[in-house]
């Protein structure tokens, strides 16, 4: 076995998980990004640009099906 595979098989999982921020607006755009879940547990939120209204508009965390 050579010595770059020891290495890659020796690290861990990752502690962020992929989500889903869906505009409140309604139009169905959403953004992709991932969360660490032990830093922030509590449900992500942000204001970013929705290009259907052409606003910036409130984007909430919802899981990726």
């Amino acid at each position: 076995m050579n010595p770059t595979a020891a290495f890659q098989m020796a690290r861990g999982k990752g502690k962020t998980i992929p989500i889903k921020l869906l505009s409140t607006a309604g139009t169905g755009y959403f953004y992709t990004a991932r969360r660490n879940v032990t830093r922030t547990p509590e449900k992500f939120k942000m204001v970013k640009f929705d290009p259907v209204v052409r606003q910036r508009v409130l984007f909430t965390e919802h899981k990726i099906k």
